[in-house]
């Protein structure tokens, strides 16, 4: 049986069992993990409109930033995640992932599905997910910034939330081990030009995250 590509994903895949489900997992399971084992604390939830939707996009330190986004925005997000999550060795990891409405993006050569779906995804009432880093990185700076979150906003036509994500040191094992914030920036107009969407959103990270501006 041929494996399911999902770069390409409909907007039917993105109705209410799927929305329940995501919202049902974020206050069972994300809060409740968040609280006790990382102590999480969200720090500008009052930047966000709840009423729009946006294209949030942070700084990239481990896989608990997905959820973290998500618990610090409240809305349903659909994240853009590398195309090999969809078929990592962890069970818990690919159903997650999938069933999340994560869809797949190949960082070598981008698939035209992926923009396709971007642009279904557009149809639904769900906000986009984007770590314009591309990977996770551990080193205290951003050195890169891949720009193609700027088209998508600007095809959207979603303002974009940054948010750093502060404190990662590892995974927690037992309950207020780890301690971890995440801070939600001012929105950035889609409708400014890429280099000043860039330039806002590396000087708002940093400065939410603690990280130094490396970006040539």
């Amino acid at each position: 049986m041929e494996e399911r590509n999902y770069n390409r994903r409909y907007p039917e895949e993105y109705g209410f069992l799927r929305s329940f489900f995501y919202m049902f997992f974020l206050y069972t399971v994300v809060l409740p993990v968040g609280r006790l084992l990382y102590d999480i604390k969200i720090i500008g939830k009052e930047n966000i409109d709840r009423k729009k939707r946006y294209l949030y996009a942070a700084n990239h330190v481990s896989y608990l930033d997905p959820p973290f986004v998500a618990l610090a925005a409240m809305q349903k997000i659909a994240f853009m995640a590398k195309q090999e999550l969809f078929n990592d060795k962890s069970k818990l990891l690919r159903f997650l992932v999938i069933n999340l409405g994560g869809f797949a993006v190949n960082r070598e050569t981008p698939e035209i599905a992926t923009f396709k779906t971007v642009f279904d995804l557009l149809k639904t009432n769900w906000s986009l997910g984007i770590f314009p880093q591309g990977k996770i990185a551990k080193e205290p700076a951003i050195t890169t910034v891949h720009k193609g979150f700027v088209a998508i906003a600007k095809k959207a036509k979603f303002d974009i939330v940054p948010m750093g994500i502060c404190g990662f040191d590892g995974y927690a094992k037992k309950p207020f081990q780890k301690h971890m914030t995440v801070k939600v920036g001012k929105p950035i107009s889609y409708e400014l030009e890429e280099d000043e969407i860039i330039r806002q959103w590396v000087e708002q990270v940093c400065e939410l995250a603690g990280l130094e501006n490396k970006l040539s």
